[in-house]
């Protein structure tokens, strides 16, 4: 399975044009996952509620699993500690969260957020190259 993170989600609504949205749009013919954390992130930026709708039917159409218990949020804190022993700084928590979920559970990822770099270089993420 594919997940798609919110990066990549945001700029498709947003309609901005990146190889990471042509890699989704190229995509949306395969089995996309979406997860609680990522469906969170993206429906909280939309302002106008035609767009909030939008998006809400297009995630309604791919397969839900909710990313975040107690074994994800253990092993991203233990994800956490190992990068910042080797002098990396995660960023963002929900972003450890996503990496943890899909390393667990053999997912890849479609990102175009440099914070999953090192999730990919030192903890075996795999991950779309658009």
């Amino acid at each position: 399975m594919i997940v798609v993170d919110s990066s990549v989600w945001i700029d498709y609504f947003n309609g901005r044009s990146s190889a990471e949205t042509d890699a989704l749009e190229r995509l949306a013919r395969t089995r996309l996952l979406i997860g609680d954390l990522i469906i969170a992130e993206v429906l909280q930026g939309f302002s106008r509620e035609n767009d909030f709708r939008r998006a809400e039917r297009i995630f309604a159409a791919l397969e839900f699993r909710p990313m975040v218990g107690r074994e994800i949020a253990i092993a991203a804190a233990h994800h956490y500690r190992t990068l910042r022993a080797k002098g990396v700084t995660v960023r963002k928590t929900i972003d450890a969260l996503i990496a943890t979920f899909c390393i667990r559970h053999g997912h890849s990822l479609l990102h175009s957020d440099r914070d999953f770099d090192p999730f990919e270089r030192h903890l075996g993420l795999r991950v779309i190259q658009a």
